[in-house]
């Protein structure tokens, strides 16, 4: 027969499936037993990361040690010294109190008070636990009094372990657990809720998948957001690898300063040295809430950050530049490889940077290791070559990853040595090749040390080297060489890329998947990628997608002085093989290139003189070219000799533009 009240049946049961909280618990029973001076503990943590839980877990421990505890809710209580007063009274707390305070965010209009006289009146064995939402107030923990007898611990996500534990005493039979703990992220909550969903028949693939869920997650997120500029600084928080306060005006306005300051506040939200980021589970909760809300929107926002993170790429250099590569990287965490952007993600990544002379050599074992000896060799002989560009990702442990790229042409006779690069080269003679100017960009070597090349760090060495080099080097063709193609096969086709070269190096296969910039430029790749990002999608852009094929230097010259001659004849202008290439899409586009470069002229040595004959040729036309010599006050044989240079000058001037060596849009 089943004796006592109800109360100790549930407590017994909540008990039986408490996991997790060792430290909290540790200085609690320190505190409790008097080992240690600690009084007041103040525990912190978002909604749902089980303060309550452990709160009443305390107060079952503070019975059982033959203490009366007090478990008050900052909620139920008016925030004033008489109703916090009231509350004690009514909790008939014993001698050496112990006092839980749960939802303390609510009481800060008395946390002054609490401070400076309550506590401070209560029996020296008297034990305080504060759990809230946020950190205590600087003055707890500036004063070297309070210093002396308060401990601040913040109270996290469960770890897998605790996770699985948590599962398995709710009743979740073993093989949904390894998927419900990774959704619940280590959010007590979270966790608790999917063990519910589960008891009921269903294991769901994702959060988006169990609304309801989302809806009880959602309400303690945006329980206290002020306004809506402070919800659209939250999903910004969520879409964004990393938000700053300039990206936040990008999104928020004149609101961004109090926005950020706001972000900074929550305790879901971490504070990096690049910016804030959320906890994982915050991150999906909220992306999955605002894609349902208002799908239109959640994608304009995410094309903001977007084009935000692709104009700091182009703009800066350095660290500055490789961080915002890897905020682009992550925007495209859902494609084949999405498990290892959220690794790289929950560990805060890593930089990458550029490698020392004294990795080479480990650089060059780990590919013996990975891709035999005849790769180590070769890669030993372009870093002899061409060392400079080879990136590294370090840890507290050394070097953990790397990519080594080359531009060809370079002159260096491994251009031929290497079977691969000599294969890469030659697909582009026979298919599309460079003109005077152009370079082929090729990702040759890359891996890490644990996974060689299915390894995180080789996923981010490798993805930020490409972002940075595709974003700002003017390059004909890109080509990125596995020799783990079953691996990889699926990333590229998302990426568009293509696999043109295959071979086989000391028995070991290697594939170089590749893109024609010229036919597609980078600016429509990024506008695909951020399509993809949506609605998914695989394989090569459309061919209604794609430029021309490319016009050789002569057939560019020839099209050059075609064009001059019907700039201002639309219909003629549009026939111009120029269209569609690097100078436009269409005959304005062209146009506008062209009369931007012959204001170019002016700033070239006695480019003024040039950019006037070509002006009153055929920007602003005289009837004649005999006319045209009259008003600039030349005779006719010099007009003509000046004509012949301005157009060459001209022409040079265009090719820049065409190959990307010069910018198109600039006067």
């Amino acid at each position: 027969m089943v004796t006592g009240v109800l109360g100790d049946v549930i407590e017994r049961a909540r008990r039986r499936n408490f996991v997790g909280r060792r430290d909290e618990l540790r200085a609690f029973a320190d505190a409790l037993s008097g080992r240690s001076p600690r009084r007041v503990l103040f525990v912190y943590g978002p909604g749902g990361i089980g303060k309550t839980t452990l709160l009443l877990e305390m107060a079952a421990r503070a019975r059982a040690a033959g203490r009366v505890p007090a478990l008050l809710d900052g909620q139920e209580m008016e925030p004033s010294p008489e109703g916090f007063r009231h509350a004690v009274l009514r909790s008939a707390a014993g001698p050496g109190p112990v006092l839980l305070v749960d939802s303390y965010e609510q009481l800060g209009a008395v946390d002054g008070w609490l401070r400076r006289e309550f506590i401070p009146e209560l029996p020296a064995d008297g034990l305080v636990v504060l759990a809230g939402r946020e950190p205590p107030p600087a003055a707890w923990r500036v004063d070297p009094g309070w210093r002396a007898v308060l401990a601040v611990h913040r109270v996290d996500h469960l770890d897998e372990a605790d996770s699985a534990d948590l599962l398995a005493r709710a009743g979740v039979a073993g093989p949904a657990r390894q998927r419900l703990a990774a959704l619940g992220r280590g959010h007590p909550l979270t966790l608790a809720l999917l063990a519910d969903v589960a008891r009921g028949g269903t294991v769901p693939e994702s959060l988006a998948e169990v609304p309801d869920l989302i809806s009880v997650l959602l309400e303690s997120l945006l329980r206290d957001a002020p306004s809506e500029a402070h919800v659209t600084g939250l999903a910004t928080c969520a879409r964004a690898w990393l938000t700053t306060e300039d990206l936040l005006r990008k999104t928020v306005g004149a609101a961004a300063p109090e926005v950020w300051g706001w972000l900074r506040q929550r305790p879901f939200v971490g504070c990096r040295p690049g910016g804030l980021t959320p906890h994982d589970l915050t991150r999906e909760v909220l992306e999955a809430e605002f894609e349902r809300r208002s799908p239109d929107r959640y994608r304009a926002l995410h094309r903001i950050i977007h084009d935000h993170v692709v104009a700091g790429i182009r703009a800066t250099t350095g660290l500055d530049r490789q961080l915002l590569a890897q905020q682009l990287a992550y925007l495209h965490r859902r494609s084949p490889l999405t498990g290892a952007y959220f690794a790289l993600r929950s560990q805060g990544s890593a930089a990458v940077v550029p490698a020392r002379p004294e990795e080479h050599a480990p650089i060059l074992s780990l590919i013996e290791r990975s891709e035999g000896p005849a790769s180590a060799a070769l890669a030993e002989r372009w870093l002899a070559d061409e060392p400079g560009h080879l990136n590294v990702v370090r840890t507290e442990e050394g070097v953990v990853g790397f990519a080594y790229g080359v531009f060809c042409p370079c002159g260096s006779p491994m251009e031929e040595r290497d079977p691969v690069v000599r294969a890469i080269l030659e697909h582009v003679a026979r298919t599309a090749p460079v003109r005077p100017g152009e370079r082929v960009d090729i990702g040759r070597f890359w891996s890490g040390v644990r996974d060689f090349q299915r390894d995180k760090y080789a996923l981010l060495a490798g993805s930020v080297t490409s972002i940075m080099t595709w974003c700002t080097e003017p390059v004909a063709w890109s080509f990125v060489v596995s020799s783990d193609p079953a691996y990889w096969g699926p990333f590229f086709d998302y990426l568009g890329f293509r696999p043109l070269v295959g071979l086989d190096v000391a028995g070991r296969p290697h594939v170089a998947y590749g893109m024609d910039w010229r036919r597609f430029p980078v600016n429509a790749w990024l506008d695909l990628m951020n399509d993809r990002e949506h609605h998914g999608g695989t394989g090569p852009p459309p061919e209604s997608a794609l430029r021309p094929p490319p016009l050789s230097r002569d057939a560019f010259g020839a099209a050059v002085r075609s064009a001059l001659q019907h700039l201002h004849r639309t219909d003629r202008l549009a026939g111009c093989p120029l269209v569609g290439g690097g100078l436009g899409a269409d005959a304005g586009a062209v146009r506008a290139s062209i009369e931007a470069a012959v204001g170019r002229l002016a700033g070239e040595p006695r480019g003024e003189q040039l950019r006037a004959v070509l002006h009153r040729t055929f920007l602003r036309p005289a009837p004649s070219q005999e006319a045209a010599a009259e008003v600039l006050g030349l005779p006719f044989s010099t007009y003509r000799r000046h004509l012949g240079r301005a157009v060459e000058q001209l022409t040079e001037v265009l090719w820049a533009m065409e190959i990307g060596a010069a910018p198109v849009d600039s006067g």
